[in-house]
């Protein structure tokens, strides 16, 4: 029953996806957005939510251990979007090369991408130095706010900076109101209730997966540390990778690279500055080398865009390899029931 729970949770998360992103788009086109603010912002922020509330309950509960699962699951997400997430956005162009306007070549706002990068890059090395380093508690909640007021001054500059508005493809139509009018768009009302039923099915569906994921994990006797940093992230990851995949398959890159740079960007000081205000951010071993891998796999993210303008093979095997390369370290580290504060 765990496995087929399992499988149903994945159909809902998808699920929900697919009504989020049609409805996502529709609110930014009425909203007169450039697609660098519809992805950066209100998709990466929406399909941020199931991660960010993972954190929050674990802080919440104050149950023993729960900061070290807080500490986990939030810099566990922005590594994986930061290999695997990049990873398949790059494996969908190549895949759908035929299909795609613009072949592999990704069709980008870049200054919106560029400055999602170096804001990730930026504070989540900020959360990394104050993690390892012996800093008074002061210190430690005023990174905090320095990483809320940061997400801010980012929305406002991605806002006046997010391009032309999305008008260059057909708008597909509102999937509960398929017969509007595509000019005057859906009712507003219609379009809300489809945003927010996608929202909330992936937000349930992202906890339904976690929670079998966590009764089939203790059947099979994995700790603690490795759910936090490695399973409960992948899980509610995926509302970002189903939304990225359909967006590069129908050739909109600017929404699919967005929602993921826009979720780094998200991830690296919402959820951090969660952390450092309200529990003792301290990171072990596993945190550490997950953050380093996490600002190299977003270095690679950003040469290849910069250079490249698309996502080659190269780029792909190294997102893989830095995947890799920490679960090795886990594996290989033999102690992951326990955890080593600096």
């Amino acid at each position: 029953m765990e496995y087929l729970l399992l499988l149903a949770s994945f159909a809902i998360i998808l699920t929900g996806a697919l009504l989020f992103t049609n409805a996502i788009e529709w609110l930014g086109h009425k909203l007169n957005l450039g697609e660098g603010a519809v992805g950066s912002i209100l998709a990466a922020v929406g399909t941020a939510m199931p991660e960010t509330l993972i954190p929050i309950v674990a802080i919440i509960g104050g149950v023993s251990g729960s900061d070290e699962v807080a500490v986990g699951a939030i810099v566990g997400a922005p590594f994986l979007l930061a290999t695997i997430a990049m990873a398949l956005v790059g494996i969908s162009a190549l895949a759908y090369i035929k299909r795609r306007p613009q072949g592999k070549h990704l069709d980008v706002h870049v200054e919106t991408l560029d400055r999602d990068l170096v804001f990730f890059m930026i504070f989540f090395t900020l959360a990394l130095i104050v993690g390892v380093v012996d800093v008074p508690q002061a210190v430690q909640v005023g990174g905090g706010v320095i990483c809320l007021l940061a997400y801010l001054y980012y929305v406002v500059q991605t806002i006046r900076n997010s391009g032309d508005v999305a008008e260059s493809h057909e708008m597909d139509p509102l999937i509960m109101d398929r017969r509007a009018d595509k000019t005057g768009g859906p009712p507003n009302p219609i379009m809300v209730i489809q945003l927010l039923l996608g929202l909330a099915a992936m937000v349930g569906g992202a906890h339904l997966f976690v929670h079998e994921l966590l009764s089939v994990a203790e059947h099979l006797g994995v700790s603690a540390i490795i759910l936090s940093l490695i399973l409960a992230p992948l899980a509610t990851e995926l509302p970002e990778k189903a939304n990225s995949f359909f967006w590069v398959r129908d050739g909109k890159d600017a929404l699919a690279l967005g929602n993921i740079t826009g979720a780094m960007v998200f991830q690296s000081t919402i959820p951090v500055a969660i952390g450092m205000i309200f529990i003792d951010w301290s990171l072990d071993k596993f945190a550490v080398a997950s953050m380093l891998l996490g600002l190299a796999g977003g270095a690679v993210a950003y040469w290849s865009l910069r250079h490249n303008g698309q996502f080659n093979k190269p780029s792909i095997a190294i997102w893989a390899l830095l995947y890799l390369t920490f679960l090795a370290f886990v594996i290989l580290s033999g102690d992951t029931g326990h955890t080593a504060a600096h």
